[in-house]
């Protein structure tokens, strides 16, 4: 698949790539993006959630009543998760939800999600561009050129660039990413994906 490569104007340029067949042209595999994608999210868990089981409760450890002869069912500490204010059972405790995956099964998840954006025609590539200082107006208007700024964008750049990063952040549909922390999650999530020629070749370095 070969795709122009348009400027921050939205105009094509004389220059032209080829999408890298064994990335983008590969039979995607739905099994492995739903466990990465699983993974993805699991880690963004913080786990702190806890509530207080009945020997954290405060309260008396007097029998409440006596064990016969009531006509009731026996009872003995106020605390019990069956009464009202009494401790939670079986409840959430702190915990890590992150688990592994191994990584040719994270590799083929996310050049499956390419593939998918590579059938889709959603994949843009963009000349190598700087800005001088973060402005988001800047940012919006190389969007507008690329008549992509009422859709989610995800933008992959080959470098940390602080003033790229900066002018998307206060956008909520627009997201920038380096090559190498590119992830499914974040591919899939975008309606567009934004390559500028630089960061094209990282991904083909980092892949193969």
């Amino acid at each position: 698949m070969e795709l122009a490569v348009v400027n921050t104007t939205g105009k094509k340029t004389s220059k032209k790539v080829k999408l890298n067949a064994d990335i983008f042209g590969i039979e995607p595999n739905d099994h492995a993006i739903y466990l990465d994608v699983k993974q993805y999210l699991a880690n963004q868990r913080q786990g702190t959630h806890k509530a207080k089981e009945r020997a954290e409760i405060s309260g008396s450890t007097k029998k409440i009543k006596r064990q016969k002869g009531t006509g009731t069912a026996r009872a003995g500490s106020i605390k019990s998760g069956t009464r009202v204010g009494g401790g939670r059972i079986f409840g959430p405790r702190p915990r890590n939800y992150g688990f592994k995956l191994n990584k040719k099964l994270k590799q083929l998840a996310r050049k499956s999600a390419l593939a998918y954006k590579a059938k889709e025609e959603a994949i843009l590539v963009l000349e190598d561009f700087k800005m001088d200082a973060p402005k988001t107006k800047e940012y919006v208007s190389i969007l507008n050129s690329l008549s992509v700024s009422d859709k989610k964008t995800l933008l992959v750049i080959a470098e940390n660039d602080a003033n790229i990063a900066k002018s998307a952040s206060n956008l909520q549909k627009a997201n920038v990413t380096i090559a190498y922390k590119l992830n499914t999650y974040e591919i899939l999530n975008a309606n567009n994906v934004i390559f500028t020629e630089s960061s094209l070749s990282k991904v083909d370095e980092l892949f193969n």
